[in-house]
């Protein structure tokens, strides 16, 4: 997966990564093609040729973590249940009309974990991750929803103003009519969204297959230790300055 350039996407990320009394913000917003090279294609191709598996191979997704009546967002950080002991072994035909998952293709799995490797590599690796892991969501105001509440809750009415800006600009790089949505849920246990001091976390892709794009959506926030709040009083406030940077470049 290559990272591809995009200086708007840059401005929001920026934006939206801030420190606030109670915790740190930290937002990327970025691109990345599917265009498989160098570290990343040598595991699409060992993913890809396991045994017994086709890219073209239906896999069972986790449970959706937004369409669930009693939804909370808490549930975006928390670890999946554990439903099948080889869940990515398993594969599906396309037919199978359960209310309860719902499948992807092995290739677009590959994309997923392909992504995430290349976002936070070198130090965290997801080669280990299985369709469990992720789900679909298929209602795209509600994933809104879900990412304008929590930025809301935690930076406050100056995201507001915001809001429209981020979807504008994320709509600009992938067109979300036309892309699927998937969300990754963290495993509670080896990835940069379960460390101790996380409050809460949502990873969503947006995957366009024209395109053959991934904009990849993630967002935590850490709770401030009472050293760390000692060190960085000036940091407590929002700094109005990177609003300022993603006005002019929107301009």
């Amino acid at each position: 997966m290559k990272l591809l350039e995009n200086a708007k996407l840059d401005a929001i990320s920026s934006t939206l990564s801030i420190e606030t009394p109670v915790c740190d913000v930290t937002t990327r917003v970025e691109s990345y093609s599917c265009k498989m090279a160098g570290d990343p294609k040598k595991l699409y191709k060992q993913l890809r040729n396991e045994p017994g598996t086709s890219p073209r191979d239906l896999e069972v997704l986790g449970p959706s973590q937004t369409q669930s009546p009693s939804y909370n967002y808490m549930l975006l950080n928390s670890p999946p249940p554990v439903t099948y002991p080889n869940p990515i072994a398993r594969s599906i035909s396309s037919d199978d009309e359960s209310p309860l998952y719902k499948t992807i293709p092995r290739k677009t799995l590959i994309f997923l974990i392909s992504t995430l490797n290349a976002s936070f590599e070198p130090d965290y690796e997801f080669s280990s991750c299985t369709s469990q892991d992720f789900s679909r969501e298929m209602n795209l105001e509600v994933v809104k929803n879900a990412v304008d509440s929590r930025l809301l809750s935690t930076i406050g009415d100056n995201y507001r103003l915001l809001s429209p800006q981020l979807w504008s600009v994320i709509d600009e790089e992938i067109n979300l009519k036309e892309s699927e949505i998937y969300c990754y849920r963290p495993d509670g246990t080896s990835d940069p969204f379960s460390e101790t001091g996380i409050i809460w976390s949502f990873n969503f892709f947006f995957h366009n297959k024209r395109l053959r794009r991934i904009l990849f959506v993630t967002c935590r926030a850490d709770c401030k230790t009472a050293t760390n709040d000692e060190g960085n009083e000036e940091g407590d406030s929002l700094d109005t300055n990177n609003y300022m940077t993603f006005d002019e470049i929107m301009d």
